[in-house]
């Protein structure tokens, strides 16, 4: 784990990717970052997996992929769901209970986030470093959001959007990325669509 966080810092350095929030388990991650272009994100991970696979083979002596295909992700409205969405990624060993705080796991930015533990990877975001105007502010206000449990339809919300490549947000957000993309960032209704009707 230690040499994939080096080289996801190399990575996220290179193609200008901002990472606020991670978290290495044991057979996924999950990062929380802002991209400065369009295909930053792509490239990153692109060039993340080709090395990791190289790395995982000849250590392990064996061949073919190792991931269970392209990675999954979702558009996040930053004013009302980041700190959601650092919350959920640093809980994720809790959840799994690997340990019964999130400052037990090793493999987080959660001692970053909420003690200052010195970091090259993490990289705060302005609502985060709106929780206050010292570091020890900061850390202390980001520590008092966890003391509530994230709402089960919230995780859910950030589960779903995240595998259908969706948009995690207000319906407003919603619909200001579908003017911008021209692709719906919405879940469809389930079921067989409308027939269309002639007058």
């Amino acid at each position: 784990m230690f040499t994939f966080g080096q080289w996801l810092c190399e990575y996220s350095n290179e193609y200008s990717v901002a990472v606020h929030s991670w978290v290495f388990m044991t057979n996924h991650i999950h990062l929380l970052a802002t991209p400065t272009g369009p295909e930053s994100i792509g490239l990153m991970m692109q060039a993340l997996g080709r090395r990791y696979v190289r790395y995982f083979n000849n250590r392990h002596r064996r061949t073919g992929t190792l991931w269970e295909g392209r990675y999954r992700s979702c558009l996040v409205d930053s004013d009302g769901y980041l700190l959601q969405c650092q919350r959920y990624i640093e809980l994720n060993p809790v959840r799994a209970a690997m340990v019964t705080v999130p400052g037990d796991y090793r493999w987080s930015s959660y001692r970053t986030n909420a003690f200052g533990k010195a970091s090259r990877l993490v990289s705060p975001h302005a609502l985060y470093q709106q929780l206050g105007s010292t570091q020890a502010e900061r850390q202390s206000a980001y520590r008092q959001l966890f003391r509530e449990v994230l709402p089960d339809h919230l995780v859910e919300a950030i589960r779903t959007t995240t595998l259908s490549g969706l948009a995690l947000g207000n319906d407003k957000f919603k619909r200001e990325i579908e003017i911008l993309s021209g692709q719906s960032v919405s879940a469809g209704k389930p079921g067989r669509p409308p027939k269309s009707q002639t007058n």
